[in-house]
């Protein structure tokens, strides 16, 4: 009998009974709370302190890297503290098992899951502190609480003349005891959540302040560079030692599994005696793909192996066998880059028999596996102090610049900072992953009755659980890391969260079609890759949305309305499409030499619908407006929701006109803004955004902007030309 790793796991699980609970032991806390005499901080909670100077301060846990987490997670606390969010000192937190993102188990920013995770705690917090502080002066007062009123970071007494700043009540509020759950604002009181407000460290940005990890400056600092194999997987074997030591400011140069580091005095120093460097690399186990290769191997793979179903409703093989009208189609993505801003780099120390960091990490507790694990140090060893992030997309929840940084200190025992260039950034990143999608749909009458939707290619935790594993479970000596990397991979899915991430968004098909087959069929060509703004919903979104105007127009349907007959049982998704439909005019005649394209996508929980107007102009494609419409549940910041629906069009737009990194032989070709373009001023089409007005909890915003701007734009250009473009990037 076959069976597969899931089916081994069941087993060996149910007849062991141990292995789950060697995967779940919880944490211990590890931030302290409670009032301090010396100092005069209170902190009720883990996210909140307040002294007797009146100073708030709270401890954000989730990294803020320009999607907004610095203004709307302190506005949640700000709200319940009763203060304004622009009175409340900002501190990024350490890494504690109190700061885990709960939908993870690890402390990572990512997902869009900031807001929605932080809704309920945040809040609570806020309110909880609120309260002991009322139960505080309403006891020196000998009032009831419930008569009392807070204001601007006051307490107020029932006279309406009398009242104490929160900072004198710090001490007494300590010793309060709330019974019961903590009641929350409602809606109709809400001073800040809801409201248009500027990010409060727009100042801080704009003026210089705020620091970043590139900005990172320490005593006796000196600066390292890391020359990587061309080719992933390879090793460096000797170089050129001599001549590169005896350059200017060089302090020193050697071998690592990265490759070959060379420290200098100056980061320029450093640069140039790279340039001097003559390496012998082993390409023995390096990629040597280039890009037809790749999706060759998707081709065969996809013959060989139908896929593992991930989801499956009614008869859909049944149903294509005997349909009247058959549509197939294939799609292709390539692999893309993050091209944050600011490059990859951290700054170490290794001191003391420990190490401080300093890096914009989105995952500060994989930080500290990275950095432990070619030291002598444990986890518990290692500070990660987390700065402004000079934009993420996902880049930044891989480690290797942690890691490189980390063992670079530990040999010269001074203070360095490691800086990825442009290029590097460009050339030894990890990627989105490419992927192939197989469709097929049967049509009847011009009814959808059956649909297969086959994804081919790799999936994000086989490359992430490396550091993901241990940093769950710290307390593992470093010879367990493998262990505990290659078992969390086994017990996915059953142990540990299912990987979802070549799948995402396609499980989640919404239309009505009684006859569904979602399947996955796993292949790795061994390209690194991560997660990318909006992950699977990217080249799910593409595929999905396209065959479906694919669909539309062999059924000789109008796009909107063959989707929204589809969605009869799917009010919100209705809601956006038709909301975004109207605003943008979809009935209206579009200006000549135009055409419109719409698409409608959930991710993260967040139903979006665009519609696209684009035209051709000089043999290049022009886009001239993006209509959205957007149902994210109760907004915290409008601003906010907007500034990153924008925000995501464009970055869409980037990939779908210009976004490809192609291998040549194992070597990526791209380097630098030059040909790995981004979209430009210029371009930048006119965009307005709707915001659905909801009572339904929160839901994220970083993301879901992506997905449907790149179908619609596609979708656009079907309509204006009549040929259909199944792979990216998009072509006049």
């Amino acid at each position: 009998m076959a069976m597969n790793r899931r089916d081994f796991l069941k087993v060996s699980t149910s007849a062991s009974g141990g292995l789950l609970l060697a995967l779940n032991l919880p944490g211990c806390a590890s931030v302290q709370t409670g009032y301090e005499p010396e100092t005069g901080e209170w902190k009720p909670n883990a996210w909140l302190e307040l002294t007797l100077d009146n100073d708030i301060i709270f401890t954000l846990d989730r990294v803020e890297m320009g999607q907004g987490t610095y203004t709307g997670l302190t506005t949640l606390i700000a709200e319940e503290l009763d203060v304004a969010p622009e009175a409340i000192r900002v501190e990024f937190a350490p890494v504690a098992p109190e700061y885990r993102n709960p939908l993870f188990g690890l402390q990572l920013t990512g997902g869009s899951t900031s807001v929605a995770s932080s809704w309920q705690p945040l809040r609570e917090a806020g309110a909880s502190a609120r309260l002991m502080l009322v139960m505080a002066a309403a006891r020196v007062w000998r009032v009831e609480p419930g008569q009392c009123k807070t204001e601007g970071g006051y307490v107020r007494h029932p006279n309406g003349l009398d009242s104490m700043p929160y900072g004198k009540l710090v001490e007494l509020a300590d010793k309060e005891v709330i019974r019961g759950d903590v009641p929350l604002k409602p809606r109709s009181q809400w001073k800040y959540i809801g409201r248009q407000a500027g990010r409060l460290d727009a100042e801080a940005k704009s003026t210089g302040q705020a620091m970043y990890g590139i900005d990172v400056e320490l005593p006796d600092m000196v600066y390292a560079v890391m020359t990587r194999s061309p080719r992933y997987g390879g090793l460096a074997v000797s170089f050129n030692r001599d001549q590169v030591r005896a350059m200017p400011g060089v302090l020193d140069a050697f071998i690592t599994e990265r490759g070959v580091a060379v420290v200098a005095d100056r980061y320029w120093r450093a640069r140039k005696a790279q340039e001097a460097l003559a390496v012998e690399w082993d390409f023995s186990e390096a990629v040597g793909l280039s890009n037809p290769d790749v999706f060759k191997h998707y081709r065969q793979a996809a013959g060989d192996d139908p896929g593992e179903d991930e989801r499956v409703d009614g008869d859909p093989e049944a149903v294509l066998e005997k349909a009247g009208t058959l549509v197939e189609a294939e799609y292709e993505q390539p692999y893309l880059a993050h091209a944050t801003m600011e490059p990859m780099n951290a700054t170490a120390w290794y001191r003391d028999g420990g190490m401080e960091v300093w890096a914009p990490t989105q995952a500060p507790d994989l930080g500290r596996i990275a950095a432990a694990r070619h030291t002598d140090l444990s986890p518990d060893d290692v500070t990660i102090h987390t700065t402004f992030l000079g934009g993420g997309f996902g880049r930044r929840l891989t480690q290797d610049y942690i890691e490189e940084a980390a063992l670079v200190a530990y040999r010269v025992k001074v203070p360095v900072k490691l800086i990825w260039s442009r290029e590097e950034d460009t050339r030894h990143g990890f990627f989105r992953p490419a992927m192939l999608h197989r469709m097929a749909a049967s049509l009847e009458d011009g009814q959808l009755r059956g649909w297969d939707h086959q994804i081919v290619g790799p999936q994000i935790l086989d490359w992430y659980v490396r550091n993901a594993a241990p940093a769950q479970y710290p307390w593992a000596p470093k010879l367990l890391y493998g262990t505990l990397g290659r078992v969390g991979l086994m017990v996915e899915g059953i142990a540990t969260p299912k990987d979802i991430s070549a799948i995402e968004g396609a499980i989640g098909y919404p239309y009505a079609v009684p006859n569904v087959r979602v399947r996955h069929t796993h292949t790795d060509p061994g390209v690194p890759i991560t997660w990318w703004r909006s992950v699977g919903y990217s080249h799910n979104g593409f595929a999905v949305e396209t065959f479906m105007d694919e669909l539309a127009n062999q059924a000789n349907e109008d796009p909107v309305s063959f989707r929204l007959k589809l969605l009869e049982n799917e009010p919100r998704h209705r809601r956006v499409l038709e909301r975004a439909a109207e605003l943008a005019g979809w009935n209206q005649p579009v200006p000549e030499g135009r055409a419109r394209g719409v698409a409608l996508f959930k991710s993260f929980g967040t139903y979006v619908a665009q519609v696209v107007e684009a035209s051709i102009e000089q043999g290049g494609i022009r886009v001239h407006k993006v209509t959205c419409s957007v149902d994210c549940g109760q907004v915290v910041n409008p601003r906010i929701v907007e500034d990153q629906m924008t925000g995501g069009i464009v970055f869409g737009l980037t990939a779908a006109l210009n976004g490809e990194i192609t291998l040549d032989g194992g070597e990526v070709q791209q380097s630098n803004f030059h040909d790995y373009r981004l979209l430009h001023m210029h371009q930048v089409p006119e965009m307005v955004v709707d915001i659905v007005d909801s009572e339904e909890p929160p839901t994220g915003v970083g993301e879901p902007g992506v997905p449907p701007v790149i179908p619609a734009l596609g979708n656009a250009l079907f309509a204006l030309t009549g040929k259909r473009q199944r792979r990216l990037p998009l072509k006049a």
